[in-house]
């Protein structure tokens, strides 16, 4: 509507042309700033000048390779910078969202920047609480979970049983869980 408005205002009866022809590029021009500035992420002119430019380098270049160009290909190719290429293709890149999942198996981005940032604050809690723990505790506890050792193998190294490693264990893994 706007694009038609301002044809409307700038028309000239007197010249030999349609309104319609003439009001074409100014709806395609209000359209195109439309887009422009709703995006997310705001690309300059230039930018997306250059990203047409790549764009169309890419159908040529695939065509002609039979595989997708790399960027140094691009780069030679438009002769423009390697880094400049790299910078307007990441910037070009759709805005993921949080729900976005790479595949079946994995979580959402969400879930994973959520869980990851929970597991830092864990892991920081267990840290401190490991330290509080005697060394003969200590040690244990870091045999079984950050060396993988099993009850049998840490009993062979301090000479206990493997009953006697089980119910020691059982006992610091309450008292961590206690303190946690």
């Amino acid at each position: 509507m706007l694009g038609l408005v301002e044809a409307q205002k700038k028309f000239d009866k007197s010249l030999d042309v349609k309104f319609s022809t003439y009001a074409y590029y100014y709806v395609l021009g209000e359209i195109t700033k439309f887009i422009r500035e709703s995006k997310t992420v705001k690309l300059s002119k230039e930018m997306v000048k250059l990203n047409r430019s790549i764009n169309k380098a890419v159908d040529v270049m695939t065509q002609k390779l039979g595989r997708e160009p790399t960027s140094l290909e691009l780069s030679l190719f438009l002769d423009i910078e390697e880094e400049k290429i790299n910078e307007v293709l990441l910037a070009t890149q759709e805005v993921q969202s949080l729900d976005y999942s790479y595949d079946e198996d994995s979580n959402d981005l969400y879930n994973i920047i959520s869980s990851e940032n929970s597991n830092v604050d864990l892991e920081i809690d267990l840290k401190d609480e490991l330290k509080r723990l005697n060394p003969e505790e200590r040690e244990l506890i870091l045999q079984r979970y950050f060396n993988n050792l099993t009850q049998t193998e840490v009993s062979r190294e301090t000479g206990m049983s493997q009953v006697q490693i089980s119910r020691k264990e059982t006992k610091i893994l309450q008292k961590l869980k206690q303190r946690l």
